[in-house]
């Protein structure tokens, strides 16, 4: 599936956020709960981060041009990284009315209502949370999955909060719900790093995970058995594709040909192995000394 058809999913996580604010909104309304509040904040969170993903997968599904040869999927990188930034913001408004709260606490009022309607919000956000991590997983889209992720979270918090705000209700402790908001906003900080963490992997042209590269290896530990040889192998990951680059040794007396098929047959394989995979293949005979002589890269002792 194309980036272009994948934006109905984030279609979807607009709607479960405006739905949800709606009703997470309402339920801190009837109760006055800064912990629900909290719930409240981040649903505004995955409003913004569903349109970044929206424009996001717009952008990365437009085809490569002279400009960007490799294509546009590193635009899926900006969205988890702008979600992970929305994140932040909303856990430091968090932690201020928190601390108002704290220092001035205040009885809840209608709590059972508001946990009923703050529960269907999470139900809400359970469903699609699953839908989008099923379509990040098949389609290889970080940025679904950032969202999917995000909204699990969110998912916890809310089961957290409701816990939280219930204990609340039956001892009386009304200190207990600021610092529920406090422990909420410590929990999607966590989720915000997270998130900036891996879209800067990305944008940094990180390599494959390691179960892939361990795969490739097993494939090429086959070809070596058969007299074959291989050096200079780098991976990375750019949005929904992978890049691999390698050199292939084969017998110097070989014509182009022999060559050339072998390295289809290898790409293929590769491909097999690796959804989205972009392999590019250099051919140097085995037994030329030159061959061995590695590309330069700036690469640390």
């Amino acid at each position: 599936m194309s980036s272009s058809n994948l934006t109905r999913y984030a279609w979807l996580s607009i709607a479960a956020a405006l739905a949800t604010i709606a009703l997470k909104g309402w339920a801190w309304h009837l109760t006055g709960s800064v912990g629900l509040l909290s719930d409240a904040i981040e649903s505004f969170v995955n409003l913004a981060g569903a349109i970044m993903a929206l424009a996001m997968l717009t952008v990365a599904a437009w085809p490569a041009d002279d400009g960007h040869a490799h294509g546009h999927g590193k635009a899926e990188y900006f969205s988890s990284a702008f979600e992970g930034l929305l994140i932040f913001a909303a856990a430091l408004s968090i932690i201020w009315a928190a601390i108002n709260r704290l220092r001035d606490p205040q009885p809840l009022e209608s709590v059972g209502v508001g946990l009923i309607v703050s529960a269907l919000a999470s139900l809400i956000n359970l469903g699609v949370a699953r839908v989008l991590l099923s379509a990040g997983r098949e389609f290889h889209s970080i940025t679904l999955e950032a969202d999917a992720h995000h909204l699990m979270t969110d998912v916890w918090t809310s089961a957290g909060v409701i816990v939280g705000v219930g204990l609340v209700m039956l001892t009386g402790w009304w200190w207990l719900d600021p610092v529920i908001a406090i422990a909420v906003a410590g929990n999607i900080l966590f989720t915000g790093w997270m998130l900036m963490q891996r879209s800067a992997d990305g944008l940094m042209d990180a390599s494959l995970p390691a179960g892939q590269v361990a795969r490739i290896e097993e494939l090429l530990d086959v070809y070596r058995a058969d007299g074959f040889g291989f050096h200079a192998l780098r991976t990375r990951q750019a949005g929904r594709r992978a890049f691999i680059t390698l050199h292939l040794l084969v017998p110097g007396d070989w014509t182009v040909k022999q060559g050339h098929d072998l390295a289809e047959k290898l790409e293929e394989e590769l491909r097999s192995l690796v959804p989205n995979l972009h392999a590019t293949l250099h051919v140097e005979p085995i037994d030329d000394p030159a061959s061995m002589a590695d590309e330069a890269l700036d690469r640390g002792p």
